[in-house]
């Protein structure tokens, strides 16, 4: 693990004596319940939102059972959709600062279904802006994707520069990116997009058709059972582990440099991997916990239609202009998630 930068250890602290008002749609999901770990253990007054769709009452149980009741007696939960402007309007009154973290993920459901993402990503979102907006929050920040960069050959990708979206779920990202660059440049209205590179750690669901690699992964070796890697295992990824998330949403939330507001960031670790390198390392952290799991070689199967090839982010920008600095690599991260899913992993095989 790398040391906290100076930005965030600072904004730590002063959040702690200057509390403010939260908001977190998509509190129930992986993302949103380690928000709200982090924002109530600096003491923050934190409203959810989410309407267990994809989210899990497990994941904020488990977030309010790492924080203090005292901590905790400062999170108000509100169970609604962001479909439903009257639950945006309510949800944002009273709010300092926006996380917006509430969509339909997953490139493949997208493609399977693309009414149903874009009403989720793109009406949803733009609800929660218009909620926000009329409820003058300081700042806005939402969870955007590395898939904008769709059919861009260029690695290591940078910000400014992207291609033909690949699947529905680009589209609505990308959509998202469009309307809060609008909403800055008409209404002078504070927006920050974060796009996420292939997010990892507790809490993110082995189960279901449309999981991530890296809980299917953990969960299949530490039972014993197949895994299985889609094309040849040279697809590569900027895997970034769930803490430097958390960091680069309150640093983009409580930024006070106007130069780095109306703008999107990579938010990654910088460092690219191979399906087989994550495969090798994740069997190996296994299987140094537990030498009785069998952890079988992986199989190989066809390539995702819509899935991007290969995937690296120049993390400057956020570094330059929030502060940013990943404080795990992707190999600490694992160490850190592997942990989890051994004391965890029963509670999804039942």
């Amino acid at each position: 693990m790398e040391p906290v930068s100076n930005a965030y250890a600072a904004l730590q602290e002063h959040l702690i004596q200057n509390p403010r008002k939260w908001l977190v749609t998509g509190v129930a999901g992986f993302i949103g319940s380690n928000l709200l770990q982090k924002l109530l253990s600096l003491n923050q007054k934190v409203v959810g939102l989410d309407n267990f769709s994809t989210g899990f009452q497990a994941n904020i149980d488990d977030a309010l059972a790492h924080v203090t009741a005292g901590q905790a007696s400062r999170f108000q939960m509100v169970e609604g959709d962001i479909r439903n402007e009257a639950v945006c309007r309510s949800a944002c009154r009273g709010v300092d600062i926006v996380l917006q973290q509430a969509a339909l993920g997953s490139v493949a459901r997208s493609v399977a279904d693309p009414a149903t993402t874009n009403q989720n990503n793109v009406d949803g979102f733009l609800n929660m802006l218009i909620a926000a907006r009329d409820s003058r929050v300081s700042r806005f920040v939402y969870a955007s994707s590395s898939s904008v960069y769709g059919d861009c050959p260029d690695l290591p990708k940078v910000e400014e520069r992207v291609g033909n979206p690949l699947s529905p779920y680009a589209v609505t990202k990308y959509l998202n990116e469009l309307y809060a660059g609008v909403f800055g440049r008409l209404y002078d209205f504070p927006c920050i997009g974060l796009r996420y590179f292939n997010v990892f750690g507790q809490r993110q669901n082995p189960n279901g058709a449309y999981a991530a690699v890296i809980p299917k992964w953990f969960n299949s070796l530490i039972r014993g059972e197949p895994t299985y890697i889609n094309g040849d295992g040279e697809t590569s990824r900027d895997f970034c582990y769930i803490d430097n998330v958390v960091q680069v949403n309150i640093l983009a939330g409580c930024t006070i440099d106007p130069a780095a507001c109306g703008q999107v960031y990579n938010v990654a670790c910088g460092e690219r991997t191979t399906l087989k390198e994550l495969h090798a390392m994740i069997r190996g952290l296994v299987q140094d916990c537990d030498a009785a799991c069998r952890c079988p070689d992986p199989e190989f199967r066809e390539f995702l239609p819509g899935d991007v090839r290969h995937s690296h982010a120049d993390i400057g920008k956020a570094v330059r202009l929030l502060g940013y600095h990943p404080g795990h690599t992707v190999r600490s991260g694992l160490s850190e998630t592997v942990n989890w899913y051994l004391e965890h992993g029963a509670k999804f095989n039942r």
